[in-house]
């Protein structure tokens, strides 16, 4: 279906993304991402930092959202106060302005192996295609790290590149 594409063929290379190692914090991550994507005007697909440990061997990794859901826990569970009738704009915004405020400055001091996505799936370099989007749909990855040898991180597979392989080969046939 991938016309026989394999991850190599599709992969980026690790230094396409900003790294940083376990024990950042969510604030220095922030400036990573700031300095590197933002300030820089290069927005890769998607914006996403790795997550290193001290001998270089990729824990997981961190997107934005990941980075907004760590300021702001209430985001992950909708509290009673949010249920708030339609009708009734000035509560509703008043629970907004609530939302990432001196709470969210203690937590961006937390480390961001508090809130990454841990690598606990990958694919070789010849593994097909087909094996990385299975991957990456049925554990709800954006990125998917390449092993060689089940070892030495060489590359990230991305959805945009799988999708893009995939959907020449169905409109090919």
């Amino acid at each position: 279906m991938s016309n026989g594409k394999v991850a190599k063929d599709v992969m980026v290379g690790i230094f396409e993304y900003p790294h940083v190692p376990y024990w950042f914090t969510i604030s220095q991550a922030i400036r990573i991402v700031k300095v590197s994507f933002l300030s820089a005007k290069k927005y890769p697909e998607p914006m996403a930092v790795l997550v290193f440990d001290e001998k270089y061997n990729l824990m997981g990794t961190l997107t934005l959202k990941d980075i907004l859901k760590g300021l702001e826990p209430r985001f992950l569970k909708p509290s009673e106060k949010a249920q708030v009738p339609k009708e009734d704009e000035s509560t509703l915004s008043l629970i907004w302005d609530t939302l990432f405020t001196k709470e969210s400055k203690e937590l961006a001091e937390k480390p961001v192996s508090e809130i990454m996505v841990p690598a606990k799936n990958f694919v070789e370099p010849n593994d097909p295609l087909t094996k990385a989007a299975y991957l990456m749909l049925h554990n709800d990855l954006v990125l998917l790290p390449v092993l060689e040898g089940k070892k030495k991180f060489v590359g990230l597979v991305r959805m945009i590149e799988v999708f893009d392989s995939i959907s020449d080969a169905i409109l090919k046939e």
